[in-house]
């Protein structure tokens, strides 16, 4: 859920804290800089409420990859100011919505705080389930299979938040992606650069149709979604 890029510009007041907890994973803060609320976890800024485009393109990309399977279940890996999942509680062909969040902090924000006004629909919305779990662990040990697996827990494979993530992205985590996709089920992950050496992994682990999509950001390198389709 680590957004650095495409953010458009804020008051010079500086930020006010909202809330500060302690979570399972160190500190995570929610704060409000101007008319944007930002996520902060371990004083390493992740995201914020400025731009949902690659969020939207992310559940998007994945929807349109399983060409009209119908009510396909999805899982999102974190639940961040909840712009991917808005976007899917939206789209009426979306069957199962799964959201794995692994800072209870970030949940109770979208539940009864600040970040409800994003999110309170899709809380609402019966396909919509949210699980508290970290989402390495999640793939490891579900028993649950879905069609798609939207990923936009980092910065993207090479720069994640912490270290734990970094196994997901390896040989042995894409195993477990693809052991939770159903044949022909889409991976999708943001990134926020491209990433060649993340596409030989993908084929490595035995995905095929891997290909990247940009999407364009006001200044820099555009962010990416990574997509690669698991065999049937």
């Amino acid at each position: 859920m680590a957004h650095t890029t495409g953010t458009t510009s804020v008051d010079d007041a500086p930020p006010v804290v909202l809330d500060r907890r302690e979570g399972p994973y160190g500190e995570v803060v929610l704060r409000r800089h101007g008319g944007l609320l930002q996520i902060i976890a371990n004083g390493c800024f992740l995201m914020d409420t400025s731009d949902g485009r690659s969020e939207r393109l992310l559940v998007d990309a994945a929807r349109d990859a399983l060409d009209g399977r119908p009510e396909p279940a999805v899982l999102i890996g974190g639940l961040g100011v909840g712009f991917s999942l808005a976007h899917a509680a939206r789209d009426a062909g979306w069957g199962r919505i799964t959201v794995v969040e692994r800072e209870p902090a970030v949940v109770d924000w979208h539940r009864d705080g600040p970040l409800s006004p994003l999110s309170a629909a899709a809380f609402a919305d019966p396909r919509t389930e949210i699980v508290e779990s970290d989402l390495v662990a999640y793939v490891n040990e579900t028993s649950d299979t879905f069609d798609a697996l939207c990923l936009d827990i980092d910065n993207g494979p090479g720069w994640t938040v912490d270290e734990d993530n970094e196994g997901l992205y390896s040989p042995a985590g894409l195993a477990s992606c693809a052991r939770v996709l159903r044949p022909d089920g889409v991976l999708a992950v943001w990134s926020a650069q491209p990433s060649a050496e993340f596409e030989e992994t993908l084929w490595n682990a035995g995905f095929k149709q891997v290909r990247t999509e940009e999407i364009p950001v006001a200044r820099g390198v555009p962010d990416v979604v990574h997509l690669a389709v698991r065999p049937g």
